[in-house]
């Protein structure tokens, strides 16, 4: 069996297909940055857990308890 030779159309679309990889993981990579910097920011998970606009009850300080 004898080995085929890869057809110019496979280079260009090889070529095609590492420009997409390339741009793929420059887009992953800057979501990722910007989560990191804004959990950063954030400093305290607790700070996180509050930023979901959604009122939870057993994140409300109970009266009393910062005696």
């Amino acid at each position: 069996m004898a080995l085929q030779v890869e057809h110019e159309m496979h280079e260009r679309r090889k070529g095609r297909n590492y420009g997409v990889g390339i741009i793929l993981i420059s887009f992953i990579a800057i979501i990722f940055g910007l989560t990191v910097v804004k959990v950063i920011q954030l400093g305290d998970a607790a700070q996180f857990e509050r930023f979901d606009h959604v009122a939870r009850p057993q994140l409300v300080p109970e009266e009393g308890a910062g005696e």
